[in-house]
């Protein structure tokens, strides 16, 4: 059969010598590039482009910058409100200022010389009525005094003690929630801060810069576009009968005018579903109507550009060889 097909080639050869036969697993097809899309998250005026078209960038190389003055104050606020949550706890975790309990020590001291010379008055008054030398309601006027001086040391001694305590424990708890909370604000007016810089997310080749300074940028729209120079994929079309000889994972040759020799991609994907053949691929040597979509990983190092007509040779791959 092989000897009747190479015979049955020559023959037409040689009565239409302008028409070759296709070679195999040969497709045509053209180069797409990953592009990656710099967006703010939040609206904003641009102060700063750095981002040059045709430019190359490192990934993490600052692309633009919004103004921040808001979000500079935003955090300052916050740090503040944070400084003072932490003061507070502190304050509960150490019970009162020492200036605080001295003033109560000493008003605990005078109340006691008080109640000294309140029971030193009474006592010489309990002697002199014994002998009559003084009435009944002067003594009792000075118990009175006794007792009240008593009930002042006895209200000094429990505020000190209460003093020198730290807080109850709901207290404290209520205390460090804030500190928590006060925390996440300065984190969050951070990262708000953060994104008024825009950096580059990968390494490539700034393809286009949508916007100039001092223009206001949207949320999530698009500001610079990057191109990931060694991330490109060559799409081709490939008949059904050949559809079963290609896997992911095969390895095609691709070539293209003016492009150097030995660039080579490997089979990412293959398409479930066939499709009409697109009709910048109806030529002589593909007259298939239906093809299955096929994607392949070009190399790193190759130097196409995106949207560039490619020939894809898939004779080594799979079965096909």
């Amino acid at each position: 059969m092989a000897d009747f097909s190479t015979w049955l080639v020559s023959v037409i050869a040689t009565v239409y010598p302008g028409i070759n036969p296709p070679p195999p697993y040969i497709y045509d097809g053209y180069v797409e590039a990953d592009f990656v899309y710099a967006a703010p998250a939040a609206t904003g005026r641009i102060v700063t482009m750095e981002a040059v078209e045709g430019a190359q960038v490192a990934a993490g190389a600052l692309l633009f910058a919004l103004d921040d003055g808001k979000q500079q104050a935003t955090l300052r606020s916050a740090r503040a409100g944070l400084a003072q949550a932490r003061a507070q706890l502190e304050n509960l975790a150490t019970g009162a200022r020492e200036a605080e309990a001295e003033v109560l020590r000493a008003a605990l001291e005078q109340a006691r010389v008080a109640l000294g010379i309140a029971q030193t008055r009474l006592e010489r008054s309990e002697a002199l009525l014994k002998r009559g030398s003084v009435a009944e309601a002067t003594v009792e006027d000075q118990r009175a005094t006794v007792d009240e001086a008593t009930a002042n040391v006895t209200r000094l001694e429990a505020e000190l003690r209460v003093a020198e305590l730290p807080a109850r424990e709901a207290q404290r708890l209520a205390a460090e929630a804030a500190v928590d909370a006060a925390a996440a604000q300065v984190d969050l007016a951070q990262s708000t801060l953060d994104d008024r810089r825009v950096y580059a997310p990968v390494s490539g080749q700034v393809e286009r810069v949508y916007y100039d300074a001092g223009e206001v940028a949207g949320a999530a729209a698009p500001v610079v576009s990057v191109l990931q120079v060694d991330a490109m994929t060559a799409l081709f079309f490939v008949p059904e009968a050949d559809r079963a000889d290609l896997s992911a994972g095969d390895v095609v040759a691709v070539s293209c005018e003016g492009c150097g020799a030995g660039l080579t991609a490997t089979i990412t994907r293959l398409a479930s579903d066939p499709q009409y053949t697109p009709p910048i691929l109806y030529t002589a040597e593909q007259r298939g109507r239906l093809v299955y979509r096929v994607e392949a990983r070009i190399a790193t190092g190759a130097t196409l550009r995106p949207g560039q007509p490619i020939s894809v040779d898939a004779t080594q791959a799979g079965t096909g060889g």
